[in-house]
């Protein structure tokens, strides 16, 4: 019975959990988790350590039998030195550069500390959604690169009005 009293000290409800998030969610979330990544390299670059992400994929010997192997994840640095000596760093969503402000996609950074220390801020700035419209600017952009692009004319509807032409020509 002691359980059932401690159940009544808490606040109970009848909320129920999402199947899916929404879209922005997910997009906030994958932001998140890349500025993660370009956080935990600046730190390992700061300290003088590698920053190492594996990867396990699947390739066939010369047996055609299928192994697992580690593969170390690729991640370049969103950092740069400017041409006026200056760091600045992007943030980038797929292989687009955010725009932070109109016009603006770089923030300036003294050093590689103030690096981790902007990274930190843009992680929180993510967190609590500041970059939901650029994302989102950004996604559609992305996307729009993705259609599909059916020409107006194909081959095969050539061929089939061609073969209905000499039909009705045969026909007459």
């Amino acid at each position: 019975m002691a359980t059932l009293e401690s159940l009544n000290t808490l606040k109970l409800t009848d909320a129920k959990r999402p199947k899916n998030q929404p879209p922005i969610m997910q997009r906030r979330n994958k932001l998140i988790s890349k500025l993660w990544e370009q956080l935990e390299l600046a730190k390992a670059r700061y300290t003088g350590n590698d920053f190492v992400i594996k990867r396990y994929k699947n390739v066939k010997d010369l047996e055609g039998n299928i192994k697992s192997i580690e593969k170390p994840k690729r991640i370049k640095p969103w950092w740069f030195t400017s041409s006026s000596g200056a760091l600045c760093i992007n943030v980038f969503y797929g292989s687009m550069v955010l725009e932070l402000a109109k016009e603006k996609t770089a923030i300036e950074a003294a050093n590689l500390e103030n690096v981790i220390e902007v990274l930190e801020l843009l992680k929180h700035e993510a967190e609590i959604g500041t970059f939901d419209a650029a994302i989102e600017a950004a996604s559609l952009q992305l996307r729009s690169r993705f259609e599909l692009k059916i020409p107006k004319t194909s081959q095969k509807s050539k061929v089939l009005t061609d073969s209905i032409a000499q039909t009705a020509f045969i026909n007459k």
